[in-house]
């Protein structure tokens, strides 16, 4: 039991430790694929983000598949990695996630880029005037979804 908290322990801080650190997308995701895999983590194809306008008070559920971009306001987002872990250990679920403010005349400014964690989502948050965004869950698709193409 205490090799599996250690475990746990170190994973953490190396997600911690990426999530801080400037390394490109890429090779973040490259390397994390890599380790993931290893550790039995699970790949998923559809991210669940929940977002919030400050102004509205609306408060809006966006299923983001991944590699795709989505939008919420004037906020661009564009998921690159959702993983969750194997269901005999603690839930977890973190994704890395881009995104950009689209301002007048189409120009974008990169307001957020990192990883976000679903237990904590005050360790990485989004600092907007206006909206917040926030990572709730990681689905696949169902293989029948994905095989009726006739």
């Amino acid at each position: 039991m205490a090799a599996k908290r250690n475990s746990f322990a170190a994973r953490l801080v190396a997600l911690s430790l990426t999530a801080c650190a400037s390394i490109p997308a890429f090779a973040v995701q490259s390397t994390l694929e890599q380790g993931a895999e290893a550790q039995g983590n699970i790949h998923h194809s559809t991210v669940v983000l929940r977002a919030l306008d400050k102004i509205t008070a609306r408060i809006t559920e966006i299923e983001l598949p991944v590699g795709e971009e989505g939008h919420f306001g004037t906020l661009a987002l564009n998921v690159r990695y959702c993983r969750t872990r194997p269901p005999i250990e603690p839930p977890e679920t973190f994704a890395y996630i881009e995104i950009d403010d689209i301002k007048r005349g189409g120009t974008r400014e990169r307001v957020f880029e990192g990883w976000m964690v679903a237990s904590s989502p005050a360790l990485n948050a989004l600092e907007h005037p206006v909206y917040d965004i926030w990572v709730m869950s990681c689905k696949t698709d169902s293989p029948e979804a994905q095989g009726d193409s006739r």
